[in-house]
């Protein structure tokens, strides 16, 4: 009976420590998730309810707002479909090449591909405008040989340039799952007589189903949200949502309109995400262990292997040189009895940035842009790595509060960057005088990505490291030092590089929300390409190449540090 009593005492004892455990644990995660919460509801959810409010407005009914809104979100759409069509008929075969064929320049033309989702939105339409626009270089070239002048129309410019950014993206969904699965299946389906068409449309296709819809869906709200490219390539006559928020806000200052196409589109692409989410899921295919690349071996695989590494070869590194080459070019057309281009090499354009040739005190020299961009890009970091840390210490214990804040903090994500500056001037308008907004901005679309970043690593810490660091004595700051700290450093770097990278090509809030005296890089080089002249014209080429050469730097650090095997997308 004593003994009876003794067990119910210290199982009582044991069940009030585990019980103060639990609430200390509790206290612990929600002081990490105080800071970023505080962060989402000032600069985020505040700025959409004010949205929200403003959509329900009486004004916004009108026969006339009614009818933008139609066909904005019919435009769309139809731009979307028609895009995201394209990229399939380009990156399925992509995807088989790198998947199963073995070839010369492989892991090239794949970083090659990979580089354009990275690039600003800004950079893809100055490098397409740069090639096929109509002072590009192929448009100004042929008119030496007399032939007609070639410039594709702004529509099949913003599809080519949707093509280039997003192909990668079904070269990594698709050819990830198709590189894992089971070649027995296709092995056993030929011994049975069946030829590559049947074993493609029996066998192969069912099993990537899941993957190809994935990788659409995702293509398509790319698409769907897609605004610079679109504003750069096509203009004010080629409205979708992103743009047409853009010109109700700034343009019109009919703000009520813009907040409720806002609202359209968020839950457009939330729609979508939760579609992604579903299809992503359900990769489920016989899996094996990755299976080994062979070299064509019969005439049919070999044109197969070499046209496609011609074809993505051209489409790619076209755009990529001919930004540079353009920025260093001065092409000079004479009209005499003739028409011809003289050709010379200059770095006008360059030196032109640090210049203000007009003698204005309102001109902003280029070159303050890219000091702008810089400073915002730095505090940019800074403020996503106070922020994004405790969100990630948080969210590496996995507890029933982490599973509940997990996707309120990956919600900026389902935004657009366009809505994010709209919710700033309406909630925020009396401060906009102040370049201070800026980075806030820039801080709620890199969050999700640094959070991201770390999350991983800090999951990798073992805890029985921290547990003997601090038996023998060890303050915390000590465990952190010297244990967390040198697990934690080259993912700090990755997430540190790939805020400042997002920062420096933001382009959809920085354009709404940036004062005219601070412009970035991105607003820049909008500015310049919307005015006439060649000298602006060269100055936007110089720009662009600058800001492709820091984003690609960035990229090959992001590589370089980050945790292997965390996932593309």
């Amino acid at each position: 009976m004593e003994t009876g009593k003794h067990v119910y005492k210290e199982t009582g004892k044991l069940g009030k420590q585990s019980l103060s455990t639990r609430l200390r644990v509790y206290l612990s995660s929600v002081t990490l998730w105080l800071l970023p919460l505080t962060f989402l509801v000032v600069f985020f959810f505040f700025p959409l309810s004010r949205i929200l409010a403003l959509t329900f407005s009486p004004e916004v009914i009108t026969s006339q707002n009614l009818q933008v809104t139609t066909h904005a979100l019919r435009f769309t759409f139809y731009q979307a479909f028609l895009s995201t069509l394209l990229t399939l008929f380009l990156g399925l075969p992509s995807a088989y090449l790198f998947a199963r064929f073995d070839f010369r320049g492989k892991p090239l033309l794949r970083a090659i591909t990979a580089v354009p989702f990275m690039l600003p939105t800004v950079v893809v339409a100055a490098a397409f405008n740069s090639l096929l626009g109509p002072r590009g270089l192929l448009n100004t070239l042929i008119t030496n040989y007399q032939l007609p002048t070639f410039t594709p129309s702004p529509f099949a410019l913003i599809l080519l340039a949707h093509v280039f950014y997003n192909t990668t993206i079904v070269i990594r969904i698709v050819g990830a799952a198709l590189s894992n699965l089971d070649p027995k299946l296709e092995q056993t389906a030929r011994s049975l007589g069946a030829d590559s068409l049947r074993v493609w449309t029996n066998v192969t296709l069912p099993l990537l189903r899941s993957s190809i819809l994935a990788a659409s869906l995702l293509v398509f709200l790319f698409d769907f949200t897609s605004f610079g490219v679109i504003l750069l390539l096509g203009g004010s006559q080629y409205a979708t949502l992103e743009v047409e928020i853009y010109l109700q806000a700034v343009k019109l200052l009919n703000l009520p309109l813009a907040a409720f196409l806002s609202v359209i589109q968020l839950l457009c692409t939330l729609t979508f995400s939760i579609l992604y989410s579903h299809f992503i899921t359900r990769n489920s295919y016989p899996l094996t262990p990755r299976s080994v690349t062979a070299k064509p071996r019969t005439l049919r695989q070999k044109l197969f292997v070499f046209s496609l590494i011609l074809l993505l070869s051209t489409f790619y590194f076209l755009p990529l040189a001919s930004l540079p080459a353009r920025s260093l070019l001065r092409l000079e057309a004479n009209r005499g009895q003739r028409a011809e281009v003289q050709y010379g090499f200059t770095t006008d354009y360059y030196t032109e940035l640090f210049i203000n040739r007009r003698g204005s005190v309102f001109y902003v020299p280029p070159i303050r842009a890219a000091f702008n961009s810089l400073a915002y890009a730095s505090a940019t970091v800074v403020l996503s790595l106070l922020l994004g840390f405790p969100a990630a210490f948080a969210l590496a214990k996995s507890t029933r509060l982490e599973k509940i804040l997990d996707p309120l903090i990956m919600l900026p994500l389902g935004s657009s960057a366009v809505m994010l500056g709209l919710g700033f001037i309406i909630a925020y308008g009396k401060w906009l005088t102040s370049p201070l907004l800026v980075p806030f901005a820039h801080t709620l679309v890199a969050l999700p990505f640094v959070i991201r970043t770390l999350q991983p690593a800090i999951a990798s810490i073992p805890q029985r490291l921290r547990d003997a660091a601090s038996t023998l004595g060890a303050s915390p700051f000590e465990v952190w030092k010297n244990i967390d700290l040198p697990i934690l450093r080259r993912a700090a770097l990755a997430a540190a590089t790939f805020a400042f990278t997002v920062s420096l090509g933001e382009f959809g809030a920085t354009l709404l929300i940036a004062r005219p005296e601070y412009p970035t890089i991105p607003v820049a080089i909008e500015r310049f390409l919307s005015q006439p002249g060649g000298l602006n014209y060269g100055q936007a080429m110089a720009m662009a190449t600058l800001l492709m050469l820091l984003t690609t730097i960035s990229i090959l650090l992001i590589e370089k540090f980050r945790l292997p095997n965390t996932g593309d997308f």
